[in-house]
Order: structure tokens, then C-alpha cells, then sequence
């Protein structure tokens, strides 16, 4: 990948990746503050602000290699996450749930307003409007792949929470002593074993799987519901 299609390629995945991340945090502790806890309220985390949110080394530094690394076809990161203090909200363990699920709820919200906002590229002046498509695109992508991911019930993501949440003590107990390996154990499932299996000849990409065939599927039903087709909208603007 040579300078100019780096720069092209992060410019058509820095702004949606930046959005998704901070609506996602910022719901968070939003929901976080109307349950009761406003400690990321008070720390200047509930806002639309990027960054708030940004983490060095998990949103800049690890996508922006990971995108030379695979030549644009791979990117993973993460922002900072926001802080809630569980044991403020009015009902700890039913809130926990709505705090948790608000991260990949705004995520699909956004999917969403990506795809009717694209019926508007046609509007545009020409020299911008398949740069914007693609970022819309781009967009729809981005924030289902990050509910979807979120949505993996293992502590600390978003759908680890709404299982400690539901599960009855017997399961939820030892589910949430998992979170302080949740880490660990997702680079594992995300970079290790992927690699492993190469090296077996054996396809043990379990984060593929998960995510994979659900977005998919969300994405194909987004594009439904809207009528996102990009091809269709690149004819309309030629």
C-alpha cells in the first residue's frame, strides 16, 4: 500500500470509526447518568466530543498498523471505556443490563441513519460524493461489526454485562469473575488462535464465526429496510 491509498483508506474509515466509538461510550454513560450513577458524567465522558473517548495506542495507534499490516482489509480498536459505578444505579443489576445494551443500541441506531442518509449522496457535488458514500458504507459496516462484537457475552463486553445481568447467581457469579481475563482472553480468540490454525491447517477463527454470519445478516436486513444499494446509488450519480 503505497502513501496515497493509506491516506485514502483512513480517511474513509477515521470519521465513521471516531462516530461509532463516541456515540457508543457516550450512550453508555448516559444511560449510566439516568439510572442514577453520573461519575462519567462528572468526568466529562458523556459527550459527543472524540476525544473524550479516544484511547492512544487501542483507536489510533493498533487500527492504523493493523491497516498497513493487512493492506486495508482488517481493522480492530477499541476507545476508552466509560466508567460506571454499578452499585450507584437504582437497581444495580436490572441497570446494569440498560447501560450495557445502550453502547450497541446506538451503534444500530447509527447503522441505520447511514443508510437513508446515503440516498442523499446524489445531491452532492461531484468531487466528494463517492468519498462520502464510501464513508457511509463504511459506517453501516463499522457499527454493526461493533454491536455485534459488543454483544459477545464475556465480560468486560457490553453483552458479557447484560448476561451477568440475566443469568440466574449460579451463572452469573462466575461469569463476571471472568471480566478481569476478558482481555486476555479476547486477543486470544482474536489474534493466537486465528494463528494457530494456520499454522494446523485448521480454521479456528471462533471471532469470525460469532460475528461474521450475524452482521452479515444485519447489515443485508439494514440494506433492506432502507434501500441502501450502493451500486444503484453510484449509477444515480454518473
Amino acid at each position: 500500500m503505497d502513501v496515497g491509498e493509506f491516506l485514502f483508506t483512513v480517511s474513509v474509515w477515521a470519521l465513521p470509526v471516531l462516530i461509532a466509538i463516541t456515540f457508543h461510550e457516550a450512550a453508555h454513560g448516559f444511560v449510566a447518568r439516568m439510572r442514577g450513577d453520573d461519575t462519567a458524567y462528572r468526568l466529562g465522558r458523556v459527550t459527543f466530543n472524540p476525544l473524550k473517548h479516544i484511547d492512544p495506542f487501542g483507536t489510533l495507534i493498533l487500527p492504523a498498523l493493523l491497516l498497513v499490516g493487512s493492506g486495508g482489509r482488517f481493522l480492530f480498536g477499541f476507545a476508552k471505556p466509560v466508567p460506571v459505578d454499578f452499585s450507584r444505579l437504582y437497581s444495580p443489576r436490572r441497570d446494569m443490563v440498560w447501560v450495557a445494551l445502550a453502547g450497541p443500541a446506538i451503534n444500530i441506531l447509527l447503522a441505520v441513519v447511514a443508510a437513508l442518509l446515503a440516498h442523499l449522496v446524489p445531491l452532492l457535488p461531484g468531487f466528494m460524493d463517492e468519498w462520502v458514500l464510501i464513508n457511509l458504507y463504511n459506517a453501516l459496516r463499522i457499527n454493526v461489526v461493533l454491536a455485534v462484537f459488543n454483544m459477545i457475552p464475556l465480560p468486560p463486553l457490553d453483552g458479557g454485562r447484560v448476561a451477568v445481568g440475566l443469568l440466574p447467581d449460579a451463572l452469573a457469579i462466575p461469569l463476571a469473575r471472568l471480566e478481569q481475563y476478558g482481555l486476555f482472553v479476547l486477543i486470544g480468540l482474536l489474534f493466537i488462535l486465528p494463528m494457530i490454525g494456520q499454522q494446523i491447517g485448521a480454521d479456528l477463527n471462533i471471532m469470525g464465526w460469532l460475528i461474521g454470519g450475524p452482521s452479515d445478516f444485519l447489515i443485508e436486513a439494514i440494506a433492506g429496510l432502507t434501500g441502501f444499494d450502493p451500486i444503484a446509488i453510484l449509477t444515480r450519480m454518473q
